[in-house]
């Protein structure tokens, strides 16, 4: 059985920075691709980043682009969210996902999300 876990959340002023995590069980995600993905209240849960663990191929939602870095550790089977100069329009539900392989195209697709995390809130105050 997969289980993913964040954490990281919390509150913090536009400019400031979070670091999201998401500790996986259950299966071995080498070969995987993980995503972060977000949903902000009356809004549509949208793509933020994505990693193919295996290559290290990452993939970034436009408006996360620059702010934002994805990243992993083999060894504690954990993801990564690094987010910098947060705004207000970041504050969402956060949620970690896993899939079977993903690319520049398909990363951000919800629907092919095999597992998913039960969430982290961010808020970012003006």
């Amino acid at each position: 059985q997969v289980h993913l876990v964040e954490s990281g959340g919390g509150s913090v002023q536009a400019g400031g920075s979070l670091r999201l995590s998401c500790a996986a069980s259950g299966y071995t995600y080498t070969r995987d691709c993980m995503g972060w993905f977000r949903q902000a209240p009356g809004k549509e849960r949208e793509g933020v980043a994505a990693m193919n663990i295996a290559g290290g191929s990452t993939y970034y939602a436009d408006s996360v682009k620059g702010r934002f870095t994805i990243s992993q550790d083999n060894a504690k089977n954990t993801l990564y969210l690094q987010m910098n100069s947060l705004k207000p329009e970041d504050t969402a539900m956060y949620y970690c996902a896993a899939r079977w392989n993903c690319n520049s195209g398909s990363w951000p697709r919800t629907y092919e999300y095999n597992f998913w995390g039960q969430g982290t809130q961010v808020t970012v105050s003006s």
